[in-house]
């Protein structure tokens, strides 16, 4: 099965409820009556798509009506269109640096996939001829370190770590002067999971970025936030608290092959202006792949065909 395939896989209950319940709407009536616009509205929503991409959508359809009537007026593929406009105008590269260490943070809440992430972009970049390290950061949580480091070992990707309880941001320093050393493009910081609540934890990892950028001034050059795509609209919370304390540079989504809950990332993309950087679908290397608003807003409502 093809990485869109995936994907379309996992929204197959939004899709399916929210393409049958935009037919049942629209073939209901000729007009497009304030009743057909409140359901249709309801049904957008519903699918965690969030109020302002929503209005989006509907005033796009309401210019489609007045232009050419319903007759030949498709829906689905407005939405599709939309959707993509929204999601699509950012790029969705890793920033790198034009030479030396690009350094790139892991950030986000427990159990959202962060150390298979920071492993399996690193693989990405290797695989391009662009030498990684992964920096074992999260020197909290039990064999989180041994994680990383199997991963390491797996994919061929150099791991430096710390002892358990150890500070983090000194293990970051040591991660950006051993890739410097080593000449590396790219050194990827696993950061423990932690709850946007917890002031102390935010703190500490702002000292390690507050770290990173005295050795190397500019780093972290990305700051992602690993969601998990299953928890639809709560991710939204995490995203807001997350970007507020630390300045986020886009947003990697994992986890979709479990959802029905695709619609949130396309809510927590319109409201942060930041963009969708990579999404999961799997747990193998292959799964975790760049961004493609089209494939996304299309896998959205793929009942559609």
């Amino acid at each position: 099965m093809g990485f869109f395939d995936k994907l379309k896989s996992a929204f197959t209950k939004t899709a399916t409820s929210l393409a049958h319940e935009i037919q049942r709407i629209v073939t209901r009536s000729p007009k497009l009556t304030a009743q057909s616009v409140e359901e249709l509205e309801a049904a957008l929503l519903a699918a965690d798509l969030g109020l302002p991409m929503t209005q989006q959508i509907l005033a796009a359809v309401r210019v489609a009506f007045e232009t050419q009537g319903k007759s030949g007026l498709d829906f689905v593929d407005i939405a599709i269109d939309e959707v993509e406009r929204s999601l699509g105008g950012m790029d969705p590269a890793l920033i790198a640096r034009p030479d030396g260490v690009t350094v790139v943070s892991m950030v986000g809440v427990n159990g959202t996939g962060k150390t298979t992430t920071c492993a399996k972009l690193a693989k990405r970049m290797a695989e391009r001829g662009e030498p990684a390290i992964l920096a074992a950061c999260d020197t909290f949580r039990a064999a989180a370190i041994e994680q990383l480091q199997l991963w390491g070992s797996r994919l061929e990707i150099p791991v430096i770590a710390g002892a358990y309880q150890a500070d983090p941001a000194a293990v970051a320093h040591d991660a950006v002067v051993a890739a410097q050393a080593r000449n590396a493009r790219w050194l990827f910081i696993d950061t423990a999971g932690r709850l946007h609540t917890k002031h102390n934890l935010m703190q500490e990892l702002q000292k390690v970025h507050r770290v990173v950028d005295r050795k190397l001034p500019g780093a972290p050059h990305e700051v992602l936030l690993v969601l998990d795509g299953s928890t639809g609209m709560n991710a939204m919370v995490q995203a807001r608290e997350f970007h507020k304390l630390v300045k986020l540079t886009g947003l990697v989504i994992t986890k979709l092959d479990g959802t029905s809950k695709g619609g949130a990332v396309v809510a927590i993309q319109r409201e942060l202006g930041i963009p969708v950087k990579f999404i999961g679908v799997g747990e193998q290397a292959a799964d975790l792949q760049a961004f493609n608003a089209r494939e996304f807003a299309e896998a959205l409502f793929s009942a559609k065909g």
